[in-house]
């Protein structure tokens, strides 16, 4: 059962489940706010513009340090500071003025402070027995703001049954600075409330609003309850990321990300693999198997004169149960389901030759047969477009003579 000693709002007071949200977010670096989407900040610790893993990675470790002592804000704008004259770090938004550094050490120390520990009361408020007892949760308006917000002053008061749809987006903080809060009470409690008319959410409370892309009323980044999706796989946000970013800079965050993400990518693509085969059709589905690194970015911006726009190498179903795939088992040089399944892991240390013939890049690696002198090579063109989207695809897998290679006025090698 949650303690209720923790359930005062603020900071000053360690806060075991707090502290663990925190620390189990993985360091990200990104270019801007909003560059991955509101749940995966359950999963990522992001500071806007903060494009490097080591900077990301102190901030995320004061943080922590400062909701275990309980410091507070004074302590994390000295920390902030070190740290930003440590690696250098200009062009921040604030910097250059007491007044901008004030408002941003304020916005990074209490929008993590308010959504980790919005976090860990939500972890405690579902809690089985907890819910026995107080199946119900009242939204609560702060009334020491001094601008508050008009719709969420309108929620004040409102109480729902815990698994309510409301909560998936409007559990508190709501927005920057937002001090409102939930609380569970029982349910005599809000039988009551529902009498005296605050048992429903106020009509239209589920419309988005097209500039922020959340309900109304809730700030860009914040409509997703804290913690919700703290046990999402972050490969997943990773892909969409890649998407975004220039390929130096996508390639340059999959580097430093990659011992962490590994394991997870590894299981995901495997678990995709295993759907795809059961199914037996292709449904246009497609999967982030690797990434590009420098030395091929750079060998196509230099040499081909056609630079990488993006550094993801995505795989379609398809060419696992295709036309092509059945094209290369008639061939008899086909990949098995146990190669498609480990391929993330196997391009990871794959050699990478540019192939003259197609204009190809080719990542060769290690064949799962017991036969060395069979490799398995996947081709990728570097851009191909497909709806809304651009993408370096796989164009082809299969088994490759590793003599074959030894041919270079067909296979230049890049790494």
């Amino acid at each position: 059962m949650p303690d209720v000693a923790a359930a005062a709002f603020g900071f000053g007071t360690p806060f075991e489940a707090q502290i663990a949200y925190l620390r189990a977010k993985l360091a990200l670096p990104t270019e801007r706010w909003g560059e991955i989407e509101a749940a995966a900040h359950d999963r990522a610790f992001t500071v806007a513009g903060a494009a490097k893993a080591d900077l990301v990675a102190d901030l995320q470790a004061v943080m922590v340090q400062r909701a275990t002592d309980g410091q507070g804000l004074q302590a994390f704008r000295r920390d902030f500071k070190a740290i930003v004259a440590k690696h250098g770090w200009t062009g921040w938004t604030g910097e250059g003025s007491a007044e901008g550094e004030a408002w941003r050490t304020r916005v990074i120390y209490q929008t993590n402070m308010a959504t980790a520990y919005a976090a860990g009361r939500r972890q405690q408020l579902l809690e089985p027995g907890y819910v026995r007892l107080r199946p119900y949760w009242r939204y609560i308006h702060s009334d020491t703001v001094m601008h508050p917000r008009e719709q969420h002053l309108a929620w004040h008061g409102l109480t729902l049954a815990h698994d309510h749809p409301f909560w998936i987006a409007h559990f508190p903080p709501n927005g920057f600075g937002c001090q409102c809060r939930v609380v569970a009470v029982s349910a005599r409690e809000g039988e009551a409330s529902a009498r005296a008319g605050l048992g429903e959410p106020p009509e239209g409370w589920d419309e988005l609003d097209p500039k922020t892309g959340a309900p109304v009323g809730i700030g860009k980044g914040f409509g997703h309850a804290p913690g919700a999706a703290a046990d999402w796989p972050l490969q997943r946000f990773i892909d969409d990321k890649l998407l975004a970013l220039d390929a130096p800079i996508g390639a340059a965050m999959w580097r430093e990300l990659a011992p962490v993400l590994q394991a997870e990518r590894a299981a995901a693509f495997s678990n995709w693999v295993d759907g795809v085969v059961a199914g037996g059709v292709s449904r246009n589905e497609w999967r982030v198997a690797a990434v590009m690194q420098q030395p091929e970015i750079d060998f196509l911006a230099q040499k081909v004169g056609q630079p990488a726009v993006t550094a993801e190498i995505a795989v379609e179903d398809r060419l696992i149960v295709g036309r092509k795939a059945e094209r290369h088992a008639i061939a008899g040089d086909a990949l098995t389901v146990e190669e498609w399944k480990s391929l993330p892991g196997a391009l990871a240390d794959a050699k990478v030759y540019f192939d003259r013939a197609n204009g190809a890049v080719l990542y060769v690696t290690e064949s799962l047969t017991d036969d060395r002198s069979v490799k398995l090579a996947v081709a990728v063109n570097f851009v191909r477009s497909r709806p809304k989207q651009t993408l370096n695809l796989a164009r082809a897998a299969y088994k490759i003579n590793a003599q074959a290679l030894e041919d270079r006025t067909r296979y230049q090698e890049i790494r």
